[in-house]
């Protein structure tokens, strides 16, 4: 069906009918919306024919880009042949198969069994009721607690919302206190510089094991993270982090989930970062996001045979059902979605793509340190964050500093730039196939952006952030 109303009557719609993630309860009963109606390459446009850059894919995952018929084909091709069929116990479809024996390639070491889900929250769901299924089937039903970190985030769920590190997300909802424990996140940028990034790291690890040992090894169950903290900041870890916390896991027989759901199909130049990247084979990954490059909703969480197996066959324990899966798990048109994608990514050599610009990319933003608005501009080949810090603060975000990134953001929207303002703090990650021009107009723009920015906020605040 064509909608062919005009954006005053769809804003208006929108506003009376529909509640959005993250909405501002305060403003969503008057906030006007831009209507985003179409996408071609790395721009997409409004309703009005304005045109942006996109500069945040969607939310970090239209990795091949917009108007790809290769995979539009794919997906309706499946439809007319197929649209669904159950996949609930003994069931399954060609390409829920196909897809599951292409991911267990792409994965490094033993991880070959594929849960599919619907979305990255409820992957990361799904990853931790194996976890607790699995230690329950090995007579361990005491092993349950989950370690997380602080500015992570995993997901929306009641569980992934709990395990989610963001204090700004934490609003008004409930969340479990019982068996979900967080420890500090790594932030470069916010330590004690009187700390070498290899002491920092070492403070972040000793955390870790002293956070177990509170709590008793016998009880913890995992630890989760994310390669690169995502919407928290694009927190980069000191060298050698997640190999020395997977060594403490090992020594507690503690599994490793990694939330790949952002930096997995090419984010990073990699199919999968974990060891390519990190060095690390974890026992669990979760995907989603850039799977099917957002063409169709799907996640998957990817489990290692040395897990499986010890629970299964012969080792299963009596009336071992795993009851836990969606009604559009494997959905065989979300499933032609993310071959087709695969294939693009393999045939158009994008992950080397990435290799080669992201360096340009993170080059190119980190000239606009010599704003006095920035504080710090981090980030790896197609992600990365410019962090607003006027206060001077080092510890912790202010008021002003986030005022500031909304004003920047604002700047950028006229502009016809899309980025990602979250507290004190401007995300990126555009789609994959972006060039070397797209990144020189992104850079511009944004550039332009933050020197208007500056004029504003310096009749408010004094910038204090070169003066520490």
């Amino acid at each position: 069906m064509t909608v062919s109303k005009s954006t005053e009557d769809i804003t208006e719609i929108d506003k009376r009918h529909i509640v959005h993630p993250w909405a501002d309860f305060a403003t969503a009963p008057s906030q006007g919306d831009l209507v985003i109606s179409r996408g071609e390459g790395y721009h997409v446009y409004d309703s009005d024919g304005k045109k942006y850059l996109d500069g945040i894919a969607g939310m970090w995952c239209v990795n091949v880009g917009y108007g790809n018929r290769e995979i539009a084909q794919a997906i309706a091709h499946q439809a007319e042949e197929m649209p669904y069929y159950t996949p609930f116990g003994a069931m399954t479809n060609p390409h829920a198969a196909e897809l599951a024996k292409v991911l267990a390639e792409l994965t490094p070491g033993d991880l070959n069994r594929v849960h599919f889900t619907n979305s990255g929250s409820t992957a990361v769901d799904s990853a931790v009721r194996f976890i607790h299924f699995y230690f329950n089937a090995l007579g361990q039903p005491e092993k349950q607690v989950i370690i997380s970190r602080t500015d992570s985030y995993h997901g929306s769920t009641y569980l992934t919302a709990s395990l989610s590190g963001k204090a700004v997300d934490r609003t008004y909802f409930k969340y479990m206190t019982d068996i979900v424990h967080h420890v500090s996140g790594p932030n470069l940028f916010r330590r004690n510089k009187e700390l070498s990034e290899e002491e920092y790291r070492q403070q972040l690890v000793d955390e870790f094991e002293q956070k177990i040992l509170e709590v008793g090894p016998e009880k913890v169950a995992c630890f989760i993270a994310e390669p690169i903290m995502g919407s928290g900041g694009v927190l980069i870890p000191p060298p050698g982090y997640h190999k020395a916390m997977k060594q403490v896991c090992e020594k507690y027989n503690i599994l490793y989930i990694l939330d790949e759901v952002v930096t997995a199909f090419g984010r990073l130049g990699e199919f999968f970062s974990a060891e390519a990247v990190w060095e690390i084979v974890p026992d669990i990954i979760v995907c989603a996001k850039g799977i099917t490059s957002g063409y169709q909703p799907l996640g998957a969480t990817i489990i290692s045979d040395a897990l499986f197996d010890k629970i299964s066959g012969s080792n299963a324990p009596k009336d071992a059902y795993f009851t836990n899966g969606y009604t559009y798990s494997g959905h065989p048109v979300a499933c032609a979605a993310a071959l087709k994608n695969i294939e693009i990514i393999k045939r158009d050599k994008l992950c080397e793509h990435v290799k080669d610009v992201g360096p340009y990319f993170i080059e190119q933003l980190k000239t606009l340190e010599r704003f006095d608005i920035i504080g710090e501009i981090r980030g790896n080949h197609l992600m990365a964050c410019v962090e607003c810090n006027i206060s001077g603060n080092k510890t912790a975000a202010q008021e002003e500093d986030m005022a500031t990134a909304l004003i920047v953001d604002q700047f950028c929207d006229k502009a016809g730039l899309i980025i990602r303002p979250y507290e004190a703090l401007l995300i990126l990650s555009p789609p994959l196939i972006i060039d070397r021009e797209g990144i020189d107009k992104l850079v511009s723009i944004l550039a332009q952006s933050i020197e208007r920015a500056t004029e504003v906020v310096a009749e408010k605040y004094t910038l204090q952030a070169k003066c520490i």
